[in-house]
């Protein structure tokens, strides 16, 4: 357990956690190493030119129905059906993009606090945004861009000189 004066450096040193803050609480200020601040400036970076991406393509979904409807070769679907599922996906695609982008600000402010799952799921997001920006169709150069962007920082995040500042859960004892 935590004393009320242990500070969050006293708790890393002994391979704790940052103590949770209380509901009510001020948050406290964070002083992560340089090397986290620039990562998170980065997740930021990959958030929002993934967003853009999206956008682009959005913008743009008249020239991808045109190419959709000359490599089509089935009859059924007509210019209208094509033109509407399209559009939807360009739109759930851009929603999506979004989240993911706030996901990304999220946990990685949680890393600038030194919580080690946060660099746990950035890490899972980063490996999911870069199957996605290269399955998905979307803006060739802001999608090779967030995704090296968010390699990145990622890596970031696990270099040596940074190790310390997320420490590694004591293990319980077995039962």
């Amino acid at each position: 357990m935590s004393t009320p004066e242990e500070s969050d450096d006293q708790r890393r040193a002994d391979g704790l956690p940052p103590a949770p803050r209380l509901p009510g609480d001020a948050p406290k200020e964070v002083n992560p190493p340089r090397v986290v601040n620039i990562s998170f400036g980065l997740w930021v970076g990959s958030g929002l030119s993934m967003v853009a991406g999206y956008v682009l393509t959005l913008v743009s979904k008249d020239q991808i129905i045109e190419q959709l409807l000359e490599q089509t070769r089935d009859d059924r679907i007509t210019p209208a059906d094509m033109a509407s599922g399209t559009t939807t996906f360009l739109w759930a695609v851009l929603v999506g993009s979004i989240a993911f982008a706030a996901l990304f600000v999220l946990f990685a402010y949680k890393a600038r606090e030194g919580t080690r799952s946060a660099r746990s799921v950035l890490t899972v997001l980063a490996v999911v945004t870069m199957l996605f920006q290269f399955v998905l169709f979307g803006h060739v150069i802001f999608a090779t861009l967030s995704t090296l962007l968010a390699v990145a920082a990622l890596v970031l995040m696990y270099l040596p000189s940074v190790a310390y500042y997320f420490p590694k859960l004591p293990r319980s004892p077995l039962r």
